[in-house]
Formats: structure tokens, C-alpha cells, sequence
């Protein structure tokens, strides 16, 4: 008998945690990487990274065959039946299509780079940029199949590793090259970069399951249906990564290379902090709506409602205090000629409120497999954020595409909890609600006050109103997690009782 629910409020808390403790340790390595390439390259650099960055995730993502994804649903059945021999057979299957699609991306980069260089950048001739990226597009598509097979088979102490050694390593290769050949340094960081995690990657992987070569006569022919699964996950893809391109290549167009910089440190700066919750949906949230999706709606319903409980509780006294000390923050962690992201930054905060309750439904859509409806959705999403970004720009410079963000999501999370309730029945919990309703108006005050041209006023009355957030979210995790702690020891004495 299993005691400790997978789907408990502990549970889902104690892997929050877990995973948003490497991922704050990452993002603290990121942040002192962030402060050396603003301090080397400066806004226009930064706006320059952006955009081949973008590029080189773009063509990735359009090439790739959702291999990273699908992969994971496969390899994580035969786990779980125990097959080794099976696994190890498909776990060739996953290498030979990674290694197909890798081929494939860095032929499509070369092939588009006079294209990309076009109408990505308004000055020079970027081909051959664009050309030597496609290394990195390669490398890319190796470790998205590699990291595949490790969340299949459960390896979340190595993946953990992973993560931080590829955050230390980046900042290794990044401040010598930056430090010696500023901008022109971008191109061979993003290639090294993607180099070295393709190692620490394999390492683990191979250990795990070693690379054999014989018995791949054919094998391409049994990933097609791990391929027709990710059809739809790598076209949302696309539309995701273009939309970001296009915005960062109208900036560049509207506005100067700095815009393109300025907008991506807020915009980095937002998302990556609020990743810390988010970083354990993917790994550990996943597999556990994949496992109830076939049950009634009351009980998707309850996995789903704790899952953003836990997430919105923790994010949202994390984005009071982001909203509050981004001012001394980003000059901080990148130079002082950054300080025009911070309205934009504190601005778009809003939109992370309302990731948090909205990604745990869109997993809902991926975990019963309803493709077509996941791909209608995200590529709405990306269309309409691409044209309001571009509307917030031209109206209100950089703090419009800050509130374009925060519209954007606000869509977002009405399109998918209309459809999540209507195809599986699934309702927000009253409890939810109720913090919804006391975290978000603090936000939003804080906000405000942020703004007002009082400082001293503004500044107290913002500390009060974050202190109450932090309390009033430590105060109903602790009920919940007490709750569910009592409920287990009476359960394992009945059980005992029973013995």
C-alpha cells in the first residue's frame, strides 16, 4: 500500500522545491553570467545574442520532431514495464532520429541563413553568422534526445547535475571569449555552449544505457509514431520561437539593436525568475496528470488544483519581491545603462501570476493527447503575442510590450480554462480562488506604489504589502502540508492496525 500520495500537497511541494532549488542555483550562476556579458557586449550586444539566439532555438525547434518530448512519453512506458531489452532497442531508435533531425537542422540553417540574415537584421550580411549556428542547431538536437531518454527513465539526480554543470561551464566559455573579443565573441559562446552541455549530456546517458551500433538496420521506421506524437508539440514550437524572433527582429527594425537588448534582459529577467516554480511541471507534474487523465473530472480536477495552489503560492510573494527591488537589482546585475528595462520588467511581472494558473491546464491538453487542440491553442497565443507586443511598442515603447505580456497571458489562461472545462470537466478549487484573490490585488498594489512619486511612502507601504504576501502564503502551505501530514499517520496506523 502507498501512503505518501503522488498527488499530495507535500508531494507536490517537496518537488516544487526541489527542482526550484537547483533552478534558483542556476539562475544565481545565470544572473552573474547575465552581469559579465552586459558588463562586455552592453545593451546592443545583449540585443545582438538575443537575436541569434533566437534564431538558433527557432530552426531547432522547426527541426527537431518534438524528439525531446515524445521521447519521454515512450521511454518512461517501457520503464515502467521493466523491458530492458526493449528499452534499450528504442533508446537506439531515439539516437538514430536525433541524430537524423540534428543532419537536418544544420542543413536548414545553412540553406536559410542568406533568408535569416535578410530579414532578421537591417545592416550587413550575417550568412555566414548564421552558417557556423548551425553547429549549435546539431548539437541541440543530440542532447534534446539524450536528456529524453533520462526523464524517461526517471534519472532526476543526473538531469539536476546536468543542469548546473551546463549553467557553470557556459559561464567558464562565456567570460574569457566576451572579455577578449566582445561581440564578435557571440557566435563561438552560443556554438561552445551548446558543445559543452551535448557532453555533460552523453556522459550521463551513456552511462546509463551505452551506445551500441549493431541492430540499427531499419530502426528509423519504428519512431514514427514517437514522431507523429510530436508533430503537433514541434509546431507550437515554431509558431512560440518565431513569434519570439519576429518581436525581437521588429525591435531591432522599429527601434535600435539596444531595444532588442533592453526588452530581452526584462523579459529574461521575469521568466527565468519565475521558472524557479515552474522547473518541476515538465519532470514531475507531467507523468502524474499523464496517469489520471482517464479518471473523472473531480479527480483531474484535484491533481490539477493542487499542482497551481502549490505553484501560485510559491511564485506570487516571489514576484512581490522582484516587483519591489528590481530597481536596485538590474543596474545590479547588469550595468546602469540597463535601467530603462525596469518599468517594462516590473510590468510584465503579471504575466508569470498568470502562467501559474494557466500552464498546469495546458498540460492537461498535452497529457490526454488532444494535439490539435494544443497546437490551435499555442499557436493562437503566439500570434496574438507577437501583434501586441508590436501595438505596445509603437504606443507605449518598451512599458507597452511589458503590458503586452501581461494581455497576452491574461487571454491565454480564458482560452484554455473554456476548453479544459468543457472537454474534461476540470474547475477551479474555492480555495484557489481565495488566494487568487487575496496574492494577485497585492501584486497589483505593489505595483502602483511602485510608481508613485513618493518614494518613502511608496516603499513602506510596498514592504507591508510584500511581508503580508510572504506570510499569508507560508501560513496556508503550512495548513495544507500539516493537513495532509496528519492524514498520513492516521492512514499508516489503520494500516498497521491491519497488519
Amino acid at each position: 500500500m502507498k501512503v505518501e500520495g503522488e498527488d499530495s500537497y507535500a508531494h507536490v511541494l517537496k518537488y516544487t522545491g526541489i527542482f526550484g532549488g537547483v533552478q534558483g542555483l542556476n539562475i544565481f550562476i545565470n544572473l552573474v553570467r547575465t552581469k559579465v556579458v552586459a558588463m562586455f557586449l552592453g545593451p546592443s550586444g545583449m540585443g545582438l545574442a538575443s537575436l541569434f539566439g533566437s534564431v538558433v532555438t527557432f530552426v531547432s525547434q522547426t527541426t527537431n520532431f518534438g524528439i525531446s518530448f515524445s521521447a519521454v512519453r515512450h521511454v518512461s512506458e517501457l520503464f515502467d514495464k521493466g523491458n530492458e531489452d526493449q528499452i534499450q532497442h528504442f533508446v537506439k531508435v531515439v539516437r538514430a532520429w536525433s541524430l537524423l533531425t540534428a543532419l537536418l537542422g544544420m542543413l536548414v540553417c545553412v540553406a536559410a541563413g542568406p533568408l535569416l540574415s535578410k530579414y532578421t537584421f537591417s545592416w550587413g550580411d550575417h550568412t555566414l553568422h548564421f552558417v557556423l549556428l548551425s553547429f549549435a542547431v546539431g548539437l541541440l538536437a543530440i542532447t534534446g534526445g539524450e536528456s529524453a531518454i533520462l526523464k524517461g527513465a526517471r534519472r532526476l539526480k543526473s538531469l539536476a547535475l546536468i543542469q548546473l554543470l551546463n549553467v557553470l561551464l557556459a559561464l567558464i566559455i562565456t567570460v574569457p571569449i566576451y572579455y577578449f573579443f566582445g561581440e564578435s565573441g557571440i557566435v563561438p559562446v552560443i556554438v561552445l555552449t551548446a558543445f559543452s552541455a551535448m557532453l555533460t549530456t552523453i556522459y550521463m546517458s551513456y552511462r546509463l544505457y551505452p551506445l551500441r551500433l549493431r541492430g540499427c538496420k531499419g530502426i528509423l521506421g519504428e519512431g514514427m509514431g514517437m514522431v507523429r506524437l510530436g508533430v503537433a508539440y514541434v509546431l507550437a514550437g515554431i509558431l512560440g520561437s518565431g513569434a519570439e524572433m519576429l518581436i525581437r527582429a521588429h525591435l531591432n527594425v522599429a527601434g535600435e539593436l539596444d531595444v532588442v537588448g533592453l526588452y530581452n534582459a526584462g523579459f529574461v529577467l521575469t521568466i527565468t525568475y519565475a521558472g524557479m516554480v515552474f522547473s518541476a511541471m515538465e519532470t514531475d507534474y507531467f507523468p502524474r496528470i499523464s496517469a489520471v487523465m482517464n479518471a473523472g473530472a473531480d479527480t483531474i480536477s484535484d491533481v490539477v488544483n493542487k499542482q497551481i495552489e502549490v505553484s501560485f503560492l510559491l511564485v506570487s510573494p516571489m514576484l512581490a519581491v522582484f516587483i519591489l527591488l528590481l530597481p536596485e537589482l538590474l543596474p545590479l546585475l547588469t550595468r546602469t545603462d540597463f535601467t530603462p528595462a525596469v518599468p517594462m520588467a516590473q510590468a510584465s511581472s503579471f504575466s508569470m501570476y498568470l502562467r501559474a494558473l494557466s500552464l498546469p491546464m495546458s498540460f492537461m491538453v498535452l497529457a490526454k493527447g488532444d494535439s490539435l487542440a494544443y497546437l490551435l491553442i499555442e499557436g493562437f497565443d503566439s500570434i496574438l503575442l507577437f501583434f501586441l507586443v508590436v501595438l505596445g511598442f509603437r504606443y507605449y515603447g518598451l512599458v507597452g510590450t511589458g503590458l503586452a505580456l501581461d494581455v497576452s497571458y491574461a487571454v491565454d489562461l480564458v482560452i484554455i480554462f473554456f476548453f479544459t472545462s468543457r472537454r474534461y470537466g476540470y474547475r477551479f478549487s474555492l480555495p484557489l480562488l481565495q488566494m487568487v484573490l487575496v496574492q494577485l490585488p497585492l501584486g497589483v498594489c505593489i505595483y502602483l506604489l511602485s510608481q508613485l512619486d513618493h518614494p518613502w511612502l511608496g516603499v513602506v507601504l510596498s514592504y507591508v504589502l510584500a511581508f503580508v504576501s510572504i506570510v499569508f502564503s507560508l501560513t496556508i502551505l503550512h495548513q495544507k502540508t500539516s493537513l495532509w501530514l496528519s492524514l498520513k499517520q492516521r492512514l499508516q496506523s489503520k494500516f498497521r492496525r491491519h497488519e
